[in-house]
């Protein structure tokens, strides 16, 4: 299987899904209501949907999508290889047009994520990820590997990224446990990218988030000396389960 070609391909549906979210998120007749059928919101995942799958379904691989149809077990369970897909993580970050939201791409290869594409289509970044190949952002024609920090979690002054929209009260007693920790918050997989490029050390989730919205990111952090692991800090976070909803999990660097 050509991985390289593979990164291509998502690296492009990643951009072409950035770009058509941003018509209906630049446009003038945009609106908050989420839960109307016909919603800027709806309508940007929709077409974010349908761009990638006119990219990736040209690999033969099978898709997973937040906004597919949905796929019984039985059937995913027979998948080697796999797109999981979220068109566009950070539904608040969207409404309040803060320009935290993501396209998520990744490849899973029996429960692992092995490669793994992010764009942020207001700020025009690329995060990408191969395994054994290393992580990188890519913006205006320059590409930068990115590498986690070498903190531990015992150490005072810990920037620590939690959700801009879910934090609760298992966050706040992890974060009371840690000494000063210096509190960054952020949207969608963006927090993942934060530790990813060193900018913060550390991302407890205590809170729900599907398979969706984890697998690419999760990828990129390990490729840049990461890992994402559940309370043990040692089991991984794994994929493709009967039931897509995470468990708890936390994001450490190196």
């Amino acid at each position: 299987m050509d991985f390289g070609n593979l990164l291509d391909v998502a690296k492009k549906a990643a951009r072409e899904a950035g770009n058509e979210i941003l018509k209906i998120y630049e446009s003038e007749d945009f609106s908050i209501e989420a839960k109307a059928d016909n919603s800027p919101l709806t309508l940007a995942d929709k077409a974010a949907h349908i761009a990638i799958v006119s990219f990736l379904e040209k690999t033969n691989l099978p898709i997973l999508s937040e906004e597919g149809k949905e796929i019984p077990f039985d059937e995913r369970a027979k998948w080697e290889y796999f797109w999981m897909v979220d068109p566009l993580d950070g539904t608040k970050e969207f409404i309040k047009k803060n320009g935290e939201f993501t396209v998520n791409i990744a490849l899973i290869h029996v429960g692992n994520p092995i490669l793994g594409v992010v764009y942020t289509p207001v700020l025009h970044e690329l995060y990408f990820a191969l395994k054994n190949e290393g992580a990188y952002m890519e913006k205006g024609g320059i590409t930068d590997k990115l590498q986690t920090s070498s903190k531990k979690i015992t150490e005072k002054g810990l920037s620590v990224v939690a959700s801009r929209s879910h934090m609760n009260a298992d966050t706040e007693g992890y974060l009371d446990k840690l000494d000063d920790p210096k509190i960054v918050s952020k949207g969608s997989s963006l927090k993942f990218l934060l530790v990813a490029s060193g900018e913060a050390d550390l991302y407890p989730r205590f809170g729900p988030t599907m398979e969706w919205d984890t697998a690419a990111a999760h990828v990129i952090v390990k490729e840049a000396g990461g890992s994402v692991v559940l309370m043990d800090h040692k089991t991984s976070l794994f994929y493709n389960k009967k039931e897509l909803l995470n468990p708890y999990f936390i994001v450490l660097p190196s």
